[in-house]
């Protein structure tokens, strides 16, 4: 008997696989370039470009430069085109970078720790005005940055630089950037540790060092000792902060992931105390992770703080431990909650050898070539051949003997230098702005320099520690989600509803062990003009409402949005 026909199974409807691209992981097995950036890192590495500019552009002029130097490579040894003059902030997002590049260069000295000496300070002081049309600013992260360099002066300006000790090597690009540290490591009176010898050997190590000059994004580091946690760790990449441990003494809690920008986040304790002699073990190890499971697809996610954000402390450590350091570490505690609110050491102290060091403030990083010039050679002057710029754009003089400070600091005075500043002055930083950066839309230096002089007329009898920092774009290079005060910059409407320079603003943000990013009240835009205005009447209000005691964040955080508007 024939078998009876069997009727076809139905097919089983087929599933679309879609091949997962990685997140551009080296340590996946992701090497395939995702983005122009990761290109042409893979074509030629960023530290080679330096023979290109001696050899070739320097003596060729700018226009012989090629683009992916340009606009790439050029960052690994400090320099980046400025903005074209003439440029409102309305078409930065507009025109492309060929449009917005003018034919010079911002170029960022690279100054680790903050340390100078006499000699060094004088010799950037002279480039300054030489080479730079006397621009000379101090950044947040202890750096000093000209404007108007000219390529055919690169090649003189790092010999000079060179010939004194100092380097622009990798102050900008993909790299391992400055590595902020206390400015008074060594000599203050309160300090933990001195975080000094890990800082010279990290550098010693990793700066110029290939293995280390192709990472996902920039990678940003702080090694601080002093228990005022002076070197904003929290928004740190990597940061070491000084601790007591109860069995093993004085060394360092380790903080990983922090950062700002659009996406801001703070960093955080991987639990692990390490001696002092093991930190450029644990900073190559936690810089090798970045290099090799670092978000390379996509530039929007390629700092180590997204990396930290989807691992987690414990596995980040975990990692750490297992792969890289081949060994635990050791369990640690937080460190101590900050007993001063101010923690850029402006002002007279003793140091632990029984001299002072005098703290200073500029005008929001604004200084000049002169300026740093006779700042070096006043130190002289009094006995001192060492200087630090600072994280909060200010400076200070060490090695002071006592019978001197008093001259010291009236000559200080003289060039609008003062050791004693309005909370207003010592509290206020701004970026570079839309003077000299491509990325700006607003004006932010002589911005956050009137706004000092209004408030000091305004409410002269303000003496609370507040924070204002000024941020030319939304990038917050000044740090601004971190502030009491924090503005960022935008065109917004005015009342004749027209499009003019302005702000919108975040309040009550802070560092230190209560870290948090300040609030957004809805709608809250001020215009430029207006920014005098909205700052002291919300002062005035903070002063009239404040609880005995309360911070500016703490009230910022409870007032009605009536209030903060």
């Amino acid at each position: 008997m024939a078998a009876t026909p069997q009727k076809p199974a139905a097919a089983t409807p087929r599933r679309k696989v879609s091949r997962h691209r990685g997140e551009g992981q080296w340590a996946a097995g992701h090497f395939t370039p995702l983005n122009g950036n990761e290109q042409f890192k893979k074509d030629d590495d960023g530290l080679n470009v330096r023979t290109r500019i001696e050899t070739i552009y320097s003596k060729r002029g700018f226009d012989s430069i090629d683009p992916n130097d340009l606009r790439g490579r050029m960052r690994w040894w400090g320099l980046y085109t400025q903005r074209r003059p003439g440029i409102d902030g309305g078409k930065t997002a507009i025109l492309e970078p060929e449009e917005l590049d003018d034919s010079y260069f911002m170029l960022r000295v690279r100054i680790d720790g903050g340390r100078l000496t006499t000699r060094q300070l004088r010799v950037i002081g002279e480039i300054s005005q030489e080479f730079a049309r006397g621009t000379a600013d101090i950044t947040d992260r202890q750096n000093v940055q000209y404007h108007w360099i000219r390529i055919e002066d690169v090649p003189e300006i790092w010999d000079r630089l060179e010939a004194v000790g100092l380097s622009t090597t990798e102050a900008c690009g993909d790299t391992p950037r400055v590595i902020l540290g206390s400015p008074v490591a060594g000599i203050a009176a309160d300090e933990i540790i001195d975080g000094t010898p890990a800082i010279e050997e990290i550098h010693r190590r990793i700066i110029g060092n290939k293995a280390f000059s192709n990472l996902p994004r920039k990678f940003k580091s702080a090694i601080s000792g002093s228990p005022l946690l002076d070197v904003a760790h929290e928004i740190n990449d990597v940061a070491f902060v000084g601790v007591n441990h109860p069995e093993h003494g004085p060394g360092f809690d380790v903080w990983v992931g922090g950062g700002l920008s659009t996406n801001p986040k703070i960093g955080v304790r991987l639990g692990a105390w390490v001696p002092l002699d093991e930190v450029p073990d644990v900073y190559e190890g936690v810089i090798s992770i970045f290099r090799d499971y670092g978000y390379r697809r996509l530039r929007t996610r390629a700092r180590l703080k997204f990396l930290v954000a989807d691992w987690g402390a414990e596995k980040f450590r975990q990692v750490l431990e297992d792969e890289y350091l081949k060994r635990k570490l050791v369990d640690g505690p937080a460190p101590a909650q900050p007993v001063e609110r101010w923690r850029d050491h402006v002002g007279v102290h003793r140091q632990n050898d029984g001299r002072y060091y005098v703290g200073f403030a500029p005008r929001v990083g604004r200084v000049d070539g002169a300026t740093l010039t006779k700042i070096a050679e006043l130190a002289e002057a009094h006995g001192s051949g060492r200087v630090r710029t600072t994280v909060e754009q200010k400076m200070i003089i060490l090695d002071v003997e006592e019978a001197q400070v008093e001259s010291l600091t009236e000559a200080l005075e003289a060039l609008d230098l003062t050791t004693r500043p309005s909370a207003f002055r010592r509290g206020t930083m701004a970026c570079t702005g839309i003077e000299y950066c491509k990325l700006a839309i607003v004006e932010t230096k002589a911005r956050g320099a009137s706004l000092i002089d209004e408030l000091e007329r305004r409410i002269p009898d303000f003496d609370e520690p507040i924070t204002i920092n000024i941020n030319g774009c939304p990038n917050a290079c000044a740090r601004i989600q971190v502030a009491d005060i924090g503005l960022k910059g935008q065109l917004v409407l005015d009342d004749n509803g027209e499009q003019v320079e302005g702000f919108q603003v975040h309040l009550g943000g802070a560092l230190g062990l209560e870290a948090g990013f300040g609030r957004k009240v809805r709608g809250l835009k001020v215009t430029s003009e207006e920014l005098p205005d909205y700052v002291e009447r919300v002062l005035k209000r903070f002063q009239a409402e404040r609880e005995d005691g309360e911070r500016f964040a703490t009230w910022a955080a409870r007032a009605s949005e009536e209030a903060l508007s």
